[in-house]
């Protein structure tokens, strides 16, 4: 059987493929028409839209669409590769470290944000976006660890790494009542079509992660109900492996298409914005946010004639009930506008 690292490096390379492929194709169409003009995204009603709902992002290119990609993205006043490397056990610890007590008699939610791609902002900026949601919107103040790979925060983030969520999983466990307490785990990066990640913070030798690594990692863990969010192209295809009883899987598009809205001209992918910074502003219910979501992206990949992403999802038994309880007992605040990391 493979190893890790040497399945990581196979799959790493259809995205690759897929980024190259794409570029061709846009390059292509880029001659033949001009950008089509922009026309306004239907309004939501007044129920359904806050006064900070932000606006319709710009039409992208798709993930694998991606003509942007740095071949080296290392900082030349950062650390050195092998001092992150080297340090990563202690950034974790101090990450875990922060992580506030759970507040008892009620459904808490802890999360990770994995943002896995270091060559576009887009992916930090969810990452970091999250954590203030968490933490002004769901009064989970130190409940978030945000594992990220960037330039900018190789020495204040631990890694987005396949052994940093193993380790950050780890230490959630001992914080949290894995009978009771929600896991949201939201990983943001490009996908390819064989449904791997890109995990990538060059020159460093990091694993990718597959729907199967990811499930392998979840089962070596006791969380009972699970919130699972997969922002990438083709993420579709880990649902199958992610589905089961306490668990609810969301991904920005299904197993045979791509979602829309990275690149460096980005602040946020189409998902990013009309889930987490439009739906969960909208409503605290993370199905319903995702209703809405799935609504507006529709709306937007019209706008811009863009194939369908389709994003999906899947309720497993028991945990729509369980968010509801967790949101009964939860002071929901007011809206908070999304703004990229500095």
């Amino acid at each position: 059987m493979p190893s890790r690292s040497e399945r990581g490096a196979r799959r790493a390379i259809p995205i690759l493929l897929a980024f190259a492929a794409g570029v061709l194709v846009m390059l292509a169409v880029a001659r033949l028409s001009p950008a089509p003009e922009e026309a306004p995204v239907p309004e939501r009603t007044a129920a359904a839209a806050p006064a900070t709902t932000a606006p319709a992002p710009a039409s992208t290119s798709p993930e694998a669409d991606d003509d942007t990609v740095q071949t080296d993205q290392w900082p030349s006043d950062g650390p050195t590769p092998e001092q992150v490397m080297t340090g990563q056990p202690a950034e974790l610890r101090k990450a875990l470290a922060h992580l506030a007590p759970r507040e008892p008699g009620h459904p808490n939610v802890y999360a990770i944000a994995f943002a896995a791609d270091a060559s576009e902002d887009v992916f930090r900026n969810e990452a970091e976006y999250l954590d203030t949601l968490m933490t002004r919107r769901f009064g989970s103040a130190a409940h978030t660890l945000v594992l990220e790979n960037h330039p900018d925060t190789l020495s204040s983030r631990p890694l987005a790494s396949w052994t940093n969520l193993e380790g950050a999983l780890d230490g959630l466990a001992s914080v949290m009542h894995p009978d009771e307490d929600i896991l949201l785990l939201y990983l943001t990066t490009h996908g390819g079509d064989d449904h791997s990640l890109l995990v990538d913070m060059d020159p460093l030798p990091l694993d990718q992660l597959d729907p199967d690594g990811l499930a392998d990692i979840l089962a070596k863990h006791p969380f009972r109900w699970k919130v699972i969010v997969v922002n990438a192209c083709y993420s579709g295809g880990f649902v199958p492996k992610l589905r089961g009883p306490g668990t609810l899987v969301l991904t920005s598009a299904r197993t045979d298409r791509t979602s829309f809205g990275c690149g460096v001209d980005s602040d946020i992918t189409y998902f990013g914005r009309a889930w987490l910074a439009n739906g969960l502003n909208a409503t605290p219910d993370f199905i319903e946010a995702f209703g809405q979501a799935r609504t507006e992206i529709a709306g937007w990949e019209k706008r811009d004639t863009l194939t369908p992403s389709e994003p999906q999802i899947d309720t497993g038994s028991g945990i729509a009930d369980h968010l509801a309880a967790w949101r009964k007992a939860t002071h929901i605040g007011q809206a908070v506008p999304f703004a990229a990391a500095k």
